[in-house]
């Protein structure tokens, strides 16, 4: 991932805000992974296949919200299995669990399904209140470089205290500049199987504290 930063968002799709988002990239000629709740997804398939029609990705983001350590295994099973049904023929090869916080059944579905759990490196922290554009990318900037993958938000997600994604929104143009500033661009998560299970399973400790 030389030269490469990866934009993601999680917890869409939203029918106001992430058509916005959309616009943004499409404006800044860069591509994003969107981790989708397939809930969502289900009830806003339009916006499903413009991300994916304007050459984004489509990755797995569970399908209910659920932390993986607070379940037992079975209800995390059947909650990937649906919502892997309910996002059809988007196959995701990538998923990032919920609050990035992993436990051994989410390394076997990983497996099982043929999907690469992804954490993150950057942290926006974009779902607290009183964020602007300026302040995530004053945390964000600092940590640019080649295979940084860079978390924010497209929706209002469980336990999210802003009241709209608005600054999010705002956020996207400064910061592919900065990316292509320092001679990097935005980019899709690449094949990296082994490495990202690790950074799942190393970072997940620190998610525990994270919404």
């Amino acid at each position: 991932m030389a030269g490469q930063v990866a934009l993601t968002f999680d917890d869409g799709p939203d029918p106001a805000w992430t058509p916005r988002v959309l616009d943004e990239l499409d404006r800044a000629a860069a591509p994003a992974t969107f981790f989708v709740l397939a809930s969502r997804a289900a009830c806003y398939p339009e916006l499903v296949e413009r991300i994916s029609a304007s050459g984004h990705e489509i990755a797995f983001h569970g399908n209910l919200h659920l932390r993986h350590d607070e379940y037992p295994s079975a209800v995390i099973e059947a909650d990937t299995a649906e919502g892997l049904k309910l996002l059809g023929t988007h196959r995701p090869r990538l998923w990032r669990a919920p609050h990035g916080v992993v436990a051994p059944v989410s390394e076997e579905l990983a497996r099982r399904h043929g999907m690469q759990l992804v954490h993150w490196t950057l942290d926006s922290v974009d779902w607290q209140s009183g964020e602007t554009a300026e302040s995530m990318l004053a945390r964000i900037e600092p940590g640019l470089g080649p295979g940084a993958i860079v978390l924010m938000h497209d929706a209002i997600g469980p336990g999210a205290l802003r009241a709209d994604p608005s600054p999010t929104v705002a956020l996207v143009a400064p910061l592919v500049q900065a990316i292509r500033a320092r001679g990097l661009e935005p980019s899709l998560i690449p094949r990296q199987r082994e490495k990202s299970r690790i950074w799942a399973r190393v970072t997940s400790r620190m998610s525990r504290a994270s919404r």
